[in-house]
């Protein structure tokens, strides 16, 4: 008897990026994403505006999605979906539609947590890439979200620490902001941090007790270290530029592996998986390879393409609930905030 294929369709709406994968048997078959380049003028996301190209993106994003994979939706066995956390208007767009699908092919409905997503996208199929062994400790970095996820199982998650107030990827971003370089400003700092010198300038770590993290004193930091320096001289931020995005990526990546180095001596696990945006980050990608040469860590570090938000995580995750039948009704609504 052949085994019959699982193929499932993942849709991923959370933020800006409207996303659509399509999985059989937990290899990638194709991964959509489409970018909405409109925020860039305004420094940041505009939820409204996202709200509506989510709905001008979503069908041509899984008819490419489909067509990619060379599937037809009559094959598809479950529509996975983000059912948060993230911008509400965006998160309505890809919850209805795949609600409306999964009803209209009579298919099973699978809702996905953001954040489980991003740590389980390190059990993608992908070649040359290892899966980690449980339990390990997850560090997921992004725009909206820093957290520290002791992982015992697939579904068995508790987080252990995360930021009081702001996320490590709007640290990057609003420091960006200050020196003048364009949203996203993480990518552009990383690069200019690589023909800089990360001691040039010193900012003080923020002292949070534990795992949590605290990320608006360094900004305020920045911030007026930028001003004081402008003053005393107009021409500061062009001449140091590379040097001053150095030093800020060398505190942050720093902040993260203090905390990483305390995790590991609580918990006594030094497997360590990253995810999210900012875990495309060289200087933090470097950290954990130092790490492992000199603490004896095992770093799981993504692939580029599942670093920021797409709909491949939350496929692999619809695969891995599919096979424990773990279904939701079509009754299910988007949650903007949704705890692990």
């Amino acid at each position: 008897m052949v085994k019959e294929k699982i193929y499932i369709l993942g849709i991923e709406s959370s933020c800006d990026d409207t996303a659509a994968s399509v999985l059989c048997d937990g290899k990638i078959l194709s991964n959509v994403v489409a970018n909405q380049s409109i925020h860039k003028a305004y420094g940041g996301v505009v939820p409204e505006l996202a709200s509506r190209a989510h709905q001008q993106n979503i069908i041509p994003v899984v008819d490419q999605a489909l067509k990619e994979a060379g599937v037809s939706k009559l094959a598809l066995s479950a529509v996975a979906f983000t059912r948060g956390p993230g911008l509400m208007g965006s998160l309505l767009v890809g919850t209805s539609f795949a609600k409306s699908l999964a009803f209209s092919l009579e298919i099973p409905l699978i809702e996905v947590n953001h954040m489980q997503a991003h740590i389980l996208a390190h059990f993608i199929e992908k070649s040359g890439y290892e899966k980690p062994k449980f339990p390990f400790l997850a560090m997921t970095v992004s725009g909206g979200h820093t957290q520290i996820v002791q992982v015992k199982d697939y579904f068995d998650m508790t987080v252990i620490g995360e930021t009081i107030d702001d996320a490590v990827g709007e640290a990057f971003d609003k420091s960006g902001k200050l020196l003048g370089l364009g949203y996203p400003a993480g990518p552009e700092i990383d690069k200019r941090a690589k023909l800089g010198n990360p001691k040039a300038f010193h900012f003080t770590k923020p002292k949070v007790k534990g795992l949590n993290f605290s990320f608006s004193g360094l900004k305020t930091a920045i911030l007026y270290f930028v001003k004081n320096k402008s003053i005393e001289n107009p021409n500061f931020i062009e001449n140091n530029l590379n040097d001053i995005c150095a030093s800020i990526q060398y505190t942050i990546v720093g902040i993260l592996l203090d905390k990483l180095k305390l995790a590991v001596s609580q918990t006594g696990i030094n497997r360590i998986a990253i995810g999210g945006g900012v875990s495309a980050n060289s200087g933090l990608r470097e950290a954990l390879k130092k790490a492992q040469q000199k603490h004896g860590w095992i770093p799981y570090i993504p692939a580029f393409e599942y670093t920021t938000d797409n709909a491949a995580m939350i496929a692999i995750v619809g695969f891995l609930k599919y096979i424990k039948n773990d279904f939701t009704t079509q009754e299910i609504t988007a949650q903007s905030r949704l705890k692990i």
